[in-house]
């Protein structure tokens, strides 16, 4: 075995439609997701023992023990790795940075011991980790058990930002006072250009972002932000926050918005993205 290496991307929620509740308090969703070309990165290496180490710009209060979602998917393979974490998305955050890493352990001890086959368990590492193995533009139904790909998406350009609040998903969730809502259309649009595609997009929603700006109104700031940059064209929240993102047509256009936004907010987290 060898030293393996793998990139875990930024999951985005394009949009994120609550469309009911189980009896068992898990919600239904319909999600269009993508992944974005910034993210955290994952280097796993044989050990004798079980060694999780975090570094990077965001490492600070990353945890290094069980409670870990990297640490939790290593444990199900049972072979002793030594895994570092270089942190570089900002945690609770709504883009997936957990799941994104757990997904990336997964596919890198895959890699390490030989073996493309899901370990079991793997469902109870959180919603999200199915669709970040997948790694590509998908649709996610249910609670996040029904992932399919959606191909035939313009590449977006993008703009992310946190202004450095935990926004917990479970309060997020239980301050929605509507928890019965419409789905996507049954087909994701394909082959449009980026224009089109984003005026799409915008009759579209996420229902979870005005519980969460009713939690930490400064969220309702990023967006006002975003959306008053140059060329900006939607902007709308991840997941359940509190990063926010502003779609543009152009690369430069989302350089220079970003670029104009760090300097403006240099207290928040700020990048340019692609988002494919």
């Amino acid at each position: 075995m060898s030293i393996t290496k793998v990139f875990a991307p930024a999951k985005v929620n394009l949009t994120l439609h609550v469309t009911g509740q189980r009896r068992d308090g898990y919600h239904l969703l319909d999600s269009l997701v993508v992944f974005a070309d910034v993210g955290d990165r994952i280097t796993v290496m044989p050990a004798e023992a079980n060694r999780l180490e975090v570094i990077g710009p965001r490492a600070a209060g990353v945890p290094t023990d069980g409670t870990n979602l990297v640490a939790r998917a290593a444990d199900l393979f049972g072979v002793p790795v030594h895994i570092v974490l270089s942190k570089h998305l900002p945690a609770a955050a709504g883009i997936g940075g957990g799941s994104s890493d757990a997904a990336a352990t997964i596919l890198a001890l895959s890699d390490l011991i030989g073996d493309t086959r899901l370990p079991e368990g793997v469902s109870e590492l959180g919603a999200d980790v199915r669709v970040c193995l997948m790694r590509q533009a998908a649709r996610m139904r249910g609670i996040g058990e029904d992932v399919a790909p959606c191909p035939g998406l313009p590449p977006l350009f993008a703009i992310l930002a946190n202004p450095g609040v935990d926004v917990p998903t479970p309060e997020v969730f239980k301050a929605l006072e509507d928890k019965q809502n419409p789905p996507m259309p049954k087909r994701i649009p394909q082959g449009m250009k980026a224009g089109a595609f984003i005026d799409w997009l915008a009759t579209q929603r996420n229902d979870l972002e005005a519980p969460a700006i009713a939690r930490s109104p400064v969220i309702r700031d990023v967006l006002d932000a975003l959306a008053d940059l140059p060329g900006a064209r939607l902007a709308r929240m991840s997941g359940s926050g509190a990063t926010c993102f502003a779609l543009f047509e152009t690369e430069d256009a989302a350089r220079a918005g970003a670029s104009a936004l760090a300097q403006a907010k240099p207290e928040w987290w700020v990048e340019a993205a692609k988002l494919s």
